[in-house]
């Protein structure tokens, strides 16, 4: 033991700062409403005119800000380049703007913020001192906007949207200020909806802008609003839109679905009630605290590690959204801003590094409370139907384990037990009615992966049937979630007492097991392969999901061996950003993403995804954790190209994570424009491969990968009712757990056991 510890770890208000930057504008209020148009047209002018996201309904414009003087007349406003060149920063939670009237005679800051409750807020202040007013204004399209009205602070009405399954959506909103609004305007016009005030029809002045509710027989054009506060020569000014969806439960497959009640418009300044625990005034740096520091003297690494958490920030949902009962993380922003099966495994791993694990346990019961009649998941949750969810195989016994090792709750462990065996008696009885310990993916979408060679070795149509239930491929990466669930659940079922169910499920593992082994292993392509499920011969098609079974005890040493030296072959897998989704030699490989001639939005050809990587990487982990020193030396390499990959032009500060890139460039899918796309585990992996921390339920361990890094720290974690900070010399590693400091030589695991 060690009388004193060096650590010396970032605050977290140096953490946050640490990620500010002049490109980016994503914004959220870690509650499901979020603001990161993946093209957004209106950056260059003041409030949020581009569209808001409830979940994935997408809404707008939002509205825009005017600066008038006492005359009434704008003064027009520019965005300030500064000596930096930037007119902007942006870090989590907040867009600081710098704007100067055309005269240059005055100044004037915006903040920009998207608060917990769908509050969407533009903060001014003007230097120097003047009079006048700051107008928040809004065109909202007539034919789905109803019951415009004054209020006390401002105006309110209903707008209807619609999402890609035609589900409506009445959206109760109000546009108000601080100080109290000293005039309201509202207009029917036809023409086009602009962020430029003298485009609008308060333009033209007062007497054309009655405040009474547009005709609702026309319904061609907008219902032009806008709110008015006096400039203050002394405060700041806040003009707010409150977005309020009506969205109520449907009961999963249990209740119809029935439409949702007209919602009220809440008083502007209420924020919806939850149980989330996010402290109101300053929710970002209250979610940031919950999380550890990390620093590794690596730049990439370091602010990595921060980015990913503002990336499951800006992601992440309340519990007010209907069908969404928990906290959890979506996979991404726009049509992705919900939960969704193939990404919660990767959520779970890293929200457990969060105090509490609220959004890890939330990420799977949502799921599990909304469980078919036949014991299968929906693929994705929406918050007020469950209308074209699709379905997506996930690795729920592994991350399950995983969250419970470092966040126990046994009532929440019970209930996953419940569901997770239901669901694995649907997966038995639907995708392996053979008894083959093998289980059959049925379209190429399913597994999350799509247009690859591996489904056109059993159909050449595979690519063009959509979500049409045609093959019968007996999947290598599924078969081995299969084989991690049965084991978890015989796990569990032992921790709970059911040791009538425990000999069940080892059974199957067992069988499952066997299968991989025997059947799926290819000694000619030196990898795990999928098997056709028409005659049950391997397709002996490389792809990166042929290093799964190393996330269990299933794979030998000889076969390990080859399966490593594919990672380190540029000819296979070894590519400069690990790794390719299908092997370089496969004849339809393109690191460009193109398929049958054309460029597709998600290729798994030879694209880079972060979800592959994860599993591979977190594969090798495990190997060396199993002693294999080989294993761990790749791990560490790869992870740290794999993180230096997402730095858009190689700049250690334009962190990014797209959905996949180019193998030999690391060059993201900008044209997608889905930044921030939660579908790997990151910041768990360099938790544990870096700092080399591991929780089970008896003790904490360090043992780092074998990076080299000669001075790493990580804490404080605060879990199983502990608290745990980590520190990495050159050559020895200290684990300081409540207070006490234990001390080891660096490359030998260190282990504590819980007071």
């Amino acid at each position: 033991m060690q009388d004193n510890s060096q650590l010396t770890l970032p605050t977290v208000q140096d953490r946050v700062a640490a990620l500010a930057r002049p490109d980016k504008w994503f914004l959220g209020g870690l509650d499901g409403v979020v603001w990161a148009p993946p093209f957004p047209r209106w950056l260059h002018k003041p409030g949020f005119w581009d569209p808001v996201h409830l979940l994935h309904y997408e809404l707008g414009p939002c509205f825009s800000v005017a600066l008038l003087n006492a005359d009434g007349r704008e003064v027009a406003l520019e965005l300030e380049i500064r000596t930096s060149g930037h007119a902007s920063r942006w870090r989590p939670g907040r867009v600081t703007a710098r704007w100067q009237a055309h005269s240059g005679s005055l100044r004037a800051t915006e903040d920009r913020r998207v608060r917990p409750g769908g509050l969407l807020e533009s903060s001014w202040t003007l230097r120097p001192p003047t009079s006048g007013w700051l107008v928040a204004f809004t065109a909202q399209p007539l034919r789905s906007t109803t019951g415009v009205r004054v209020s006390e602070v401002g105006v309110t009405w209903v707008r209807t949207v619609t999402d890609r399954a035609g589900r409506e959506l009445p959206v109760a909103m109000e546009l108000s200020g601080e100080p109290g609004p000293a005039w309201q305007r509202i207009v029917a016009s036809e023409g086009d909806a602009s962020p430029d005030w003298g485009l609008s029809p308060f333009a033209e002045g007062s007497h054309v802008a009655p405040t009474a509710e547009p005709p609702r027989e026309d319904v061609i054009g907008w219902s032009w609003i806008a709110v008015a506060v006096p400039v203050r020569r002394d405060r700041a000014m806040s003009l707010r839109m409150q977005l309020s969806p009506a969205i109520a439960a449907t009961g999963g497959a249990h209740a119809p679905d029935s439409e949702p009640p007209t919602p009220t418009p809440p008083p502007i300044s209420r924020v919806h009630e939850t149980t989330d625990t996010l402290r109101p005034t300053r929710p970002w740096r209250s979610f940031f605290a919950d999380f550890p520091a990390f620093s590794s003297g690596n730049p990439y690494l370091d602010r990595y590690f921060d980015y990913r958490i503002h990336g499951l920030g800006l992601n992440r949902i309340g519990n007010r959204w209907g069908n969404i009962r928990h906290p959890a993380i979506a996979e991404g922003p726009e049509y992705f801003h919900v939960p969704i099966t193939y990404s919660a495994q990767c959520h779970m791993m890293e929200m457990r590094w969060r105090a509490g694990g609220q959004e890890a346990w939330g990420s799977i019961l949502n799921f599990l409370d909304n469980q078919k009649e036949d014991g299968s998941l929906h693929g994705r949750l929406y918050g007020n139907h469950l209308e074209r969810t699709d379905f997506y195989h996930a690795n729920w016994g592994d991350a399950v384990l995983a969250v419970h090792r470092m966040q126990p709750d046994p009532a929440r462990l019970a209930s996953c037990y419940e569901g997770l065996s239901r669901y694995a008696g649907w997966l038995t009885r639907s995708r392996d009615p053979e008894d083959s310990g093998m289980f059959t993916v049925v379209n190429h979408f399913e597994t999350g992966q799509e247009y690859m060679s591996r489904y056109m070795a059993v159909d050449p149509r595979a690519d063009t049937a959509g979500w049409q239930p045609r093959l019968r491929l007996k999947s290598i990466d599924v078969t081995v979630y299969a084989y991690l669930l049965f084991r978890a659940l015989g796990d569990i079922a032992r921790e709970l007492g059911r040791h009538g169910d425990e000999s069940g499920w080892r059974a199957r593992a067992s069988r499952t097991g066997d299968a991989i082994r025997e059947r799926m292993w290819s000694p000619e392509a030196g990898l795990f392969t999928d098997v056709d499920g028409r005659n049950f011969e391997r397709t002996e098609v490389k792809a990166a999901v042929g290093f799964y079974p190393m996330l269990t005890d299933l794979v030998d040493g000889p076969r390990l061996g080859t399966m490593l030296d594919h990672l380190e072959n540029p000819e296979t897998f070894g590519t400069r950003y690990p790794v390719p989704s299908s092997s370089v030699d496969d004849p339809r490989f393109s690191a460009e993403g193109v398929w049958g001639g054309k460029r597709r939005n998600c290729p798994w050809n030879g694209r880079v995804w972060p979800m592959t990587t994860s599993h591979v990487i977190e594969g090798l982990l495990r190997c060396w954790g199993r002693g294999n020193g080989r294993a761990g030396a790749l791990a560490a390499e790869m992870l740290t190209r794999f993180v230096r990959m997402m730095f858009t032009g190689g700049d250690a500060e334009r962190p990014n994570c797209y959905e996949h890139y180019n193998p030999h460039t690391g060059r993201a899918c900008h044209f997608r424009g889905i930044d921030d796309y939660q579908h790997s585990w990151v910041l768990d992996l360099l938790a544990r491969g870096i700092a080399g921390l591991d929780i089970d339920h008896e003790r904490a361990k360090v043992w780092p990968l074998p990076h080299g890094l000669p001075g790493v720290a990580m804490g404080p974690v605060r879990t199983r009712g502990h608290t745990v900070s980590v520190e990495l010399t050159e050559d020895r590693a200290t684990l300081i757990v409540d207070g006490q400091h234990y001390d080891g030589p660096r490359d030998h695991p260190l282990r504590v056991p819980w007071p």
